[in-house]
């Protein structure tokens, strides 16, 4: 039941939950691996800490060879990954009929495609080693859809299918799966909206009532400081005065 020393692999790494994780999970021991595309941004997080804490890749999570190439600085500096944080995510809310096409793709890109990319570059070594976790940030639009949302809510909805199917298949081979489903949190994922006003209006309530990165990232913590034969599927929290 310990953090210290297991060697964690983020994605989404750069701001918000994946940037909270990181400095709290190397804060306890970890030696954590970083990934991004804003590499300037990863590079200022790795200096807070020694070599041995943090590492950075650059890393684009649509880019399948990209996100091998993360798990492969892992593995070549430690032998092993004991856990893999799928973080990377946007959210570019509209309704269906606006057409934005292109949004759609780039979600699909980044929130289903980019999370099989991160299990099929680790599964291997998992399953080498015969233990490991897998975790993925999914969303409350995970489980409720409405006006605005339902591109999203699909990306969310098709997270929690792969990993449950991630769960029954793995368990086995001692992989656990987490899904952390957040609902409101204060972080930049408001600026991937295109709609001037919806971002507006979606940043104001992050910044007003959301969960802080830090909330998300202590359930992070929680999955993983679990003894072996305790796996933690789901942790789905959101602040207190959110209804939805």
């Amino acid at each position: 039941m310990t953090i210290k020393d297991k060697v964690v692999v983020i994605t989404g790494a750069s701001s918000g939950i994946g940037r909270a994780t990181a400095e709290k999970l190397a804060q306890s021991g970890a030696k954590v691996v970083i990934g991004a595309r804003r590499v300037e941004r990863l590079k200022q997080i790795a200096a807070e800490f020694s070599s041995n804490s943090v590492t950075c890749q650059q890393t684009d999570v649509t880019d399948r060879d990209s996100v091998s190439r993360l798990v492969k600085v892992a593995t070549d500096k430690f032998q092993r990954v004991d856990v893999l944080y799928n973080n990377a995510g946007l959210m570019p809310i509209s309704k269906m009929a606006e057409l934005k096409v292109d949004e759609w793709d780039r979600m699909i890109d980044v929130n289903i495609k980019g999370v099989l990319y991160g299990i099929a570059a680790v599964l291997p070594t998992m399953i080498r080693q015969q233990s490991g976790q897998i975790i993925t940030t999914d969303s409350v639009a995970g489980h409720v859809v409405h006006s605005g949302t339902a591109v999203y809510a699909g990306t969310k909805y098709a997270i929690q299918a792969i990993m449950d199917g991630l769960r029954q298949e793995q368990a086995e081979n001692h992989i656990k799966t987490t899904m952390i489903s957040p609902g409101v949190v204060n972080t930049e994922l408001y600026s991937t909206i295109s709609d001037p006003k919806q971002r507006a209006q979606t940043e104001k309530q992050e910044q007003e009532t959301g969960l802080n990165a830090s909330d998300v990232a202590n359930a992070v913590a929680y999955a993983i400081n679990q003894p072996a034969d305790v796996a933690i599927n789901e942790v789905l929290m959101r602040p207190s005065s959110q209804i939805i």
